[in-house]
């Protein structure tokens, strides 16, 4: 059985466990957050998501 989940998904639940148990600030997931969402607006955007597509599919298994 195959379950899927966005990876914004796992992401979000990685950046929850951070702030509930290794005690990361609020306000440090929201700089890292606003820095990823500035970040995707330069040239180095197609790099990062083919970077991430490649380790997804590493993951996974599969090389897409």
């Amino acid at each position: 059985m195959t379950v899927t989940f966005p990876l914004v998904f796992v992401l979000g639940v990685i950046a929850w466990a951070a702030i509930k148990f290794l005690g990361v600030r609020m306000w440090v997931a929201v700089v890292i957050a606003l820095f990823g969402f500035w970040l995707s607006h330069t040239f180095l955007a197609p790099a990062i998501e083919s970077g991430t597509r490649s380790g997804v599919g590493v993951v996974d298994g599969t090389n897409r």
